[in-house]
């Protein structure tokens, strides 16, 4: 029997391995620790492993910000938080509803997972597609990983954890319900996927990219000493704020210009990138993406009515 129960572990030992997430946390400030994903697009070989998750060690708990892509990364990621600390997790906060943001909640079911009411109804209604679309990409990463809804409502204003004190904000560019979360302990911004940094960003939930650029403004104001973007490196200079903002402004004329042309979706998904975003990310991959997700907006506010009568 012990010789049957060593041939299946080896057999079975090459997928474990392949699908290892090997987290390292990284301290980027007092108590502050960092999960920084690549910049990859989601893919087999990384099991989703795009994002920037992050965990804050205060002296009531740990706070846990975004659980990552999947089931397997949430057991990581409390593996590596156990390992860092013996300090419990206390709190779970989500910045947006995302998958590789939240379907580590499983994880995580014994302590609160707040989020912006929003967040949670987004969730509910879209969470089980994209579930179903990261088994597509990512395949056995996957493995048992279920939704599981937020069981806190997060309002914005001031949160004191232990000797940390949270500002909580209520922003709205990415997806329509985007928490940003400022560590007023240590300066540290964690923007979610409000800010991208050398990785071109996602725009399938975007209300509109006016509204992202207000909210750069917003959060570029704030007394920050480092941001941690959503995906890309952290910074302690305005480089991202300055980047994303090009990069959507850019896009937005792009979209403006080709609407006001009469240009279709396949001539503006063959637009030229310019020069100085070259060294970004997936910018033609998440171009074609954005131009399929916002453009037939620019489409229709180009259009002139012709079912009204002359004055």
């Amino acid at each position: 029997m012990r010789w049957l129960l060593l041939i299946f572990m080896s057999l079975c030992w090459p997928t474990w391995a392949a699908t290892d997430y090997s987290l390292k946390p990284r301290q980027i400030a007092e108590g502050t620790w960092l999960l920084e994903g690549s910049t990859e697009n989601f893919a087999k070989a990384n099991g989703g492993n795009i994002v920037n998750t992050a965990f804050i060690v205060t002296d009531a708990g740990v706070v846990v910000i975004d659980t990552g892509p999947s089931k397997r990364y949430g057991e990581a990621l409390r593996q590596a938080i156990a390992a860092t600390t013996d300090k419990p997790v206390i709190q779970v906060m989500l910045t947006h509803h995302h998958p590789d943001h939240v379907l580590g909640n499983q994880a995580f079911s014994n302590v609160p997972i707040g989020a912006l009411a929003g967040t949670t109804d987004l969730l509910r209604q879209q969470g089980d597609a994209l579930a179903e679309n990261m088994y597509r990409l990512v395949g056995d990463w996957m493995r048992g990983t279920e939704v599981v809804l937020p069981t806190q409502v997060l309002v914005p204003g001031t949160l004191k954890v232990g000797n940390h004190s949270l500002r909580l904000l209520q922003l709205a560019g990415h997806t329509g319900a985007d928490l940003a979360i400022l560590d007023e302990t240590t300066g540290v911004l964690f923007a979610g996927d409000l800010v991208f940094y050398e990785r071109a960003l996602t725009t399938p939930n975007s209300p509109g990219l006016e509204v992202w650029l207000k909210d750069l403004d917003t959060l570029q104001a704030l007394p920050w000493k480092q941001i941690v973007p959503g995906h890309g490196p952290v910074a302690t200079d305005a480089r991202p704020f300055l980047q994303m903002r090009d990069y959507l402004g850019w896009l937005d004329q792009l979209m403006r210009d080709g609407a006001a042309r009469g240009d279709d979706m396949a001539e503006m998904i063959r637009s030229p990138i310019p020069e100085r975003f070259a060294g970004i990310s997936l910018s033609r991959y998440e171009l074609i993406r954005s131009v399929s997700h916002l453009y037939p907006r620019y489409e229709r506010a180009g259009m002139k009515r012709v079912d009204t009568k002359p004055e």
